[in-house]
């Protein structure tokens, strides 16, 4: 065993890092910005439902006008322009896209009847469910594969495309006394194939399962050392330790970057797709100095973006992320090490992994 550490303490004193302002720091919303669309109509109801977290801030019933206000603005861009949204489905997901924009519109009459009922407390619940919609809308409008893995990295196991896995964690210790967790993840193939694909596969081998905790000091809960003296995954086909190229994709670039840290390219200001913003942001733990020296080793982020803001934190585009816990990871907090991950199976997205077990 050999447990890498993924953090740096220090940011590299060459660099004047800007801090990003109001980083978006929800799982499920990071998700759906990084995928690839541009229909602006679908953005625009996205947009909306959004803001409503921002205006829940507001105290007692004041915050309801601007709700309506949002919720209004969302249906009527459903409204008003279905046949923009519906033209930019891709064709085998057309009937997927159309029953979640029905279900996005039955919603949003839902929505509406809550706040004028002033049920606050029922916003934020039927926010969540509006936005899933929005999301899978969004999923519907994706076309194909939006970039070709390299070739020297195209016969790894890859995702091309989304995944969704369910983690049970048995913690021996919290306040409430021993308790089992189990924990949503999803993985972004359409923005780390590679990271994404290779963790999926070691999934499929049930590689992580009986696995403990094995680091859980505040800032990361890290998994994946296996017994023995190799620090990863040893391919039973080849008998030596399978590596994961490091890979990172920036906004506005078509691809991800393979092999380079931001760092490394002077790109550190950059905004990758798939950020540290996130309590529970899944990444691959490495020797800090060997960009691709990953391979089983993953780690959780604790911090949330007040303390590691995109931009200004230590690990984006120095350190891979392919994926993000979306519902149960306020589990977190409990996990110390020695913890027992039970499993780890895929719920959804199987059929994404190319050159698998």
């Amino acid at each position: 065993m050999g447990t890498f550490s993924p953090l740096v303490l220090e940011p590299p004193a060459a660099h004047a890092i800007l801090v990003a302002s109001d980083p978006v720091k929800n799982a499920a919303a990071i998700l759906r910005n990084a995928l690839p669309v541009d229909n602006k109509p679908i953005r625009q109801i996205q947009k909306d439902l959004e803001s409503i977290s921002e205006a829940l801030r507001i105290p007692g019933s004041k915050s309801l006008g601007p709700v309506a206000r949002s919720v209004r603005g969302a249906q009527d861009v459903l409204s008003r322009q279905r046949d923009a949204i519906i033209k930019d489905f891709a064709p085998e997901k057309k009937a997927y896209g159309l029953d979640n924009m029905e279900k996005l519109a039955t919603s949003l009459t839902e929505f509406q009847a809550l706040v004028e009922a002033k049920d606050k407390q029922a916003v934020p619940i039927k926010q969540r469910e509006a936005l899933s919609y929005v999301g899978n809308i969004e999923e519907a409008m994706v076309k194909g594969f939006p970039f070709q893995v390299p070739p020297e990295y195209a016969s790894r196991p890859l995702l091309l495309g989304r995944a969704t896995l369910e983690m049970k964690v048995d913690c021996r210790e919290t306040p409430e006394g021993p308790q089992k967790f189990i924990q949503t993840i999803v993985l972004d193939g359409y923005n780390a194939p590679v990271s994404a694909g290779q963790f999926l596969d070691l999934v499929q081998r049930k590689f992580y399962d009986g696995m403990e905790v094995q680091r859980a000091d505040g800032f990361v809960v890290q998994t994946g050392d296996p017994d023995g003296p190799a620090d990863g995954f040893v391919d039973p086909a080849t008998g030596e330790i399978r590596r994961v190229p490091f890979e990172v994709r920036v906004f506005g670039d078509k691809e991800p970057i393979y092999d380079f840290t931001l760092e490394d390219l002077g790109r550190v200001n950059e905004q990758p797709v798939l950020p540290f913003n996130a309590y529970g942001t899944l990444a691959w733990a490495r020797n800090e100095f060997e960009n691709n020296s990953a391979s089983s080793q993953v780690f959780f982020l604790l911090k949330e973006s007040e303390l590691t803001p995109t931009g200004s934190n230590l690990l984006d585009g120095r350190f891979a992320v392919f994926g993000y816990i979306t519902q149960g990871q306020d589990a977190l907090a409990n996990f110390k090490v020695g913890d027992k991950i039970e499993y780890i199976k895929v719920i959804d997205g199987a059929q994404n992994l190319k050159n698998g077990p």
